[in-house]
């Protein structure tokens, strides 16, 4: 077993042991996160397509409309992200790519996306909210492998714009909810080095997330990690009625085993879709979100480059 100079971390969050001043402490923050805007009064997030004319090889589809009801989307022909920038005094130069769930049959673009970019924003990092293509919808063309080019193609459009937005292309992170942490497991693992000789720019920067974000997450891992897989920071119900539980304990194991820090928490009680925690009585599920915020402080993430790098070394 690797000794804790690691950096490898495992907590289980009980209710019963936060004290009632700390359990205050933390409703306050999330009330806080919540109400903070994600934008600019009076303005509006930017969709930025993937692709301007089209995902490659799909380029007919690009004008078949979404289907959006209440919390969620489906029919996603024309892949984007949602542009979420925080205040200019609060940014860290950290971004992150939130990968939604829905079982790969459509997205869940409220708690977990809006929501969390917003809770993000608030941290001092900015957000974008990936629509991906859904292999599950109703007679949907797709397959994991276009999944798996959006992700590259997210991650990569973000590097290209990181001076425009005010982050370091080398701090920009992946986020992904139940199906968006098989989208992370697809692209976390390899390289995911760009096509020098690519005719887009973009296509030249690498693909891979800097480091990952796991909310109940699931995928097919290989047998063995490389030991420069991104830091990650997991968290699932031990109550999970999915395989997500089982799911995180192998990536935790297999992580542990690759000498990756990683910090995991598994809440004895939160179900599956727990979100961020905005609809339950639960302390430590409606309260996770700090967890996840306090990981990022310590990991450097949410301070300027040059007084995390040691931080992000550990």
């Amino acid at each position: 077993m690797k000794s804790l100079s690691t950096g490898i971390a495992v907590v289980a969050l009980l209710g019963a042991a936060l004290t009632p001043q700390f359990r205050g402490d933390i409703r306050q923050n999330c009330a806080q996160a919540q109400t903070t805007p994600h934008v600019a009064k009076g303005t509006t997030p930017e969709v930025i397509l993937l692709w301007e004319n089209g995902a490659p090889g799909f380029e007919n589809r690009k004008d078949v409309p979404e289907v959006a009801k209440d919390y969620w989307v489906r029919n996603v022909n024309n892949p984007s992200i949602t542009v979420y920038l925080p205040p200019k005094e609060k940014a860290t130069g950290t971004g992150v790519v939130i990968a939604p769930g829905g079982g790969f049959r459509l997205l869940v673009v409220a708690g977990e996306g809006e929501e969390t970019a917003r809770f993000l924003n608030s941290i001092g990092v900015a957000a974008f909210l990936l629509k991906y293509r859904l292999p599950n919808d109703h007679n949907s063309p797709y397959t994991m492998d276009n999944v798996r080019q959006d992700a590259h193609r997210a991650m990569r459009l973000v590097r290209s714009r990181a001076k425009e937005w005010n982050i370091d292309p080398h701090r920009v992170g992946m986020m992904g909810f139940s199906a968006g942490g098989y989208l992370i497991s697809l692209i976390a693992y390899t390289p995911g080095a760009g096509d020098p000789k690519a005719a887009d720019p973009v296509d030249r920067l690498n693909g891979r997330p800097d480091f990952q974000i796991q909310v109940s997450g699931d995928g097919d891992l290989p047998d063995r990690l490389p030991p420069d897989s991104p830091p990650a920071f997991l968290i699932v119900a031990n109550d999970d009625e999915t395989d997500s539980s089982q799911s995180t304990l192998e990536l935790l194991t297999k992580l542990r085993a690759a000498g990756v820090r990683v910090e995991a928490v598994f809440l004895a009680w939160g179900k599956h879709s727990f979100s961020l925690g905005e609809r339950t009585n639960l302390v430590t599920v409606s309260s996770w979100r700090q967890r996840m915020a306090d990981w990022m402080k310590d990991s450097g993430y949410l301070t300027p480059r040059a007084a995390s790098t040691r931080a992000e070394q550990r």
